[in-house]
């Protein structure tokens, strides 16, 4: 039975996911309706053809094309966030339109992403398709556990979905992409200690760092991010990693109720707090996308 909300959002991690970005042919928006309209129909009943495959999906839409198909528009919808530090620019390259499918089998992930596409057409021309994988336990490819920090069962629907603050977007979500390409030759050639310090993490057995022993250049120290109540600021994150012989990184994927706590983050890793002190993982990869969505409830979908 279809959710009111994309049931890719809030499900747990998968073992395998594609990524894929399109752009959207404007003298097709009536095709790109009715084929957005047949989505939640068509991800329901590849569900069924694969039972037992954990088969789930995401449509998201960005600013760029939000306004040829609703008047109205998601409160913070807007372009990825251009942020420039001392080191390190991250520079937005958004795209009209993304698919994010994922399931614990590979072809019944491709049957998904085959059919939609299809269904999409004339509509749209693909941007990129991205592959990815789950690493041994859940881990990037820099060694370390990825996404340890998530929020579990029923707080995975209170941080991601959108509630009665934006009544017309209830049950949507704000969806940020992310292609990080890892320089692993450079990162491998550190010893234990160092990448345990970057990371703010033991590697092998995923323990976080006391407080006190923490760096103000670790990945936990800038991401971990507070409100004015003291209350910590989470996104869910379904990141995964990508690799060929060629190139190697991590799809960084997160969805939330506003887009604000990633921009937060991410300022707080590349420009730094107060003091300037920034993310020392970023001397070992680099961004080569960032992108912003909003994924809309079904009903909003079906709605078109």
């Amino acid at each position: 039975m279809t959710t009111t909300y994309q049931s890719g959002i809030v499900a747990e991690a998968s073992s395998d996911a594609l990524f894929i970005t399109l752009n959207v042919n404007r003298s097709e928006i009536s095709t790109l309706r009715s084929a957005l309209a047949a989505t939640p129909k068509l991800i329901e009943a590849l569900q069924q053809q694969f039972p037992d495959a954990e088969l789930h999906a995401v449509l998201g839409l960005s600013s760029l094309i939000w306004d040829e198909l609703d008047k109205q528009r998601p409160q913070y919808l807007a372009p990825f966030p251009h942020i420039l530090g001392k080191e390190t620019e991250i520079k937005p390259t958004d795209v009209d339109l993304v698919l994010h499918i994922r399931s614990s089998r590979h072809d019944a992930s491709y049957q998904l992403a085959h059919t939609l596409f299809a269904a999409l057409g004339k509509s749209v021309t693909l941007v990129e398709e991205v592959r990815c994988f789950k690493y041994l336990d859940n881990r990037d490819l820099t060694g370390f556990v990825d996404g340890t920090e998530n929020p579990a069962g029923e707080k995975r629907k209170t941080v991601a979905l959108v509630g009665d603050e934006d009544p017309d977007f209830k049950n949507g979500s704000y969806f940020n992409l992310m292609r990080f390409v890892h320089d692993l030759e450079k990162w491998q050639k550190e010893d234990l200690k160092t990448q345990e310090d970057v990371f703010g993490r033991t590697k092998h057995s995923n323990q976080e760092y006391p407080a006190a022993e923490k760096s103000v250049h670790a990945h936990t120290k800038r991401t971990s991010l507070k409100d004015e109540n003291g209350q910590s600021m989470e996104i869910l994150r379904h990141s995964m990693p990508f690799a060929s012989l060629s190139e190697k990184g991590l799809m960084f994927a997160s969805y939330s109720k506003t887009p604000v706590i990633f921009n937060l983050m991410l300022e707080s890793m590349i420009k730094g707090d107060e003091h300037g002190n920034t993310d020392h993982l970023m001397k070992y990869t680099r961004a080569t996308t960032g992108q912003a969505f909003f994924a809309p409830s079904n009903q909003w979908l079906m709605s078109l």
